[in-house]
């Protein structure tokens, strides 16, 4: 049974450093259908794969020549802040809410988001340049990603996407980028607080981690190798796959 938390992990990360996904958007859904943990350690799982995901796939576009602009580093300081944000609202609503409860309320969330970032060439596109524009847009990135405990990655590109002009090659290695900050902060922010004893199977890790590593290294080769076409249209498909799978864990929890 053990095994299937390297295949949820590499698969996941692949995904997600090819098209921007970041993995945790793949990986949360799938650990909340199993329903083997329970939410706090669901959400340390995701955060840590799609962190060491994020660390090799970031390493591997620098080396590859990817330069990050001014406006992309204003979104990646502002999704530092916004990952303590996201991983405080989490704590309050954790402890204020029926876990089975939190768990459908992320769940139409995530199906809100995913429609929009699935959406989002029906959406007016724009270019800010405005530094605290963009480093607000990182905040709000950073704190949906944190909180829901995804890395954000779909979210990140369609908002890149709409709101810096480029392509969505580019928007997904920036996408890496932004959820090594999120979720590094949100893993630091945990780290000086609560610590990581109160977490139950974190063991899971040792199988889920060289997963996320082993996935950050092919799906970056891959999106380096790959037509910008294929990328959107493997986006878009796990997209669909994604939105489903919290369809039914809203359903499951509500009805």
């Amino acid at each position: 049974m053990i095994i299937i938390y390297f295949i949820i992990a590499f698969t996941a990360t692949v995904f997600g450093s090819l098209a921007g996904l970041g993995g945790g958007v793949i990986i949360k859904p799938v650990l909340d259908l199993l329903g083997q943990d329970n939410l706090n350690t669901i959400s340390i799982l995701s955060s840590a794969t799609v962190f060491s995901m994020a660390v090799v796939s970031s390493i591997k576009q620098l080396g590859a020549g990817f330069r990050l602009k001014k406006a992309f580093i204003f979104l990646i300081i502002g999704a530092v802040i916004g990952g303590v944000i996201g991983k405080q609202l989490f704590s309050i609503s954790a402890e204020g809410l029926d876990q089975e409860i939190l768990k459908g309320i992320q769940a139409i969330i995530l199906v809100a988001l995913l429609l929009l970032a699935l959406f989002r060439e029906r959406l007016p596109d724009y270019e800010v340049e405005n530094p605290a524009i963009t480093s607000l847009t990182g905040v709000l990135l950073g704190t949906a990603a944190a909180f829901l405990g995804i890395g954000g990655g779909p979210i990140n590109v369609a908002v890149i996407v709409m709101f810096l002009a480029v392509d969505i090659r580019d928007a997904a290695v920036v996408s890496i980028f932004i959820i090594l900050a999120s979720q590094g902060a949100k893993l630091l922010t945990i780290g000086v607080t609560t610590g990581y004893g109160i977490y139950n199977d974190l063991y899971k890790l040792f199988y889920m981690i060289p997963g996320g590593i082993a996935g950050g290294l092919l799906g970056s080769v891959l999106n380096r190798k790959l037509k910008d076409s294929s990328i959107h249209r493997i986006y878009n498909i796990i997209l669909v796959i994604i939105i489903l799978i919290n369809i039914y864990n809203a359903i499951s929890v509500f009805i």
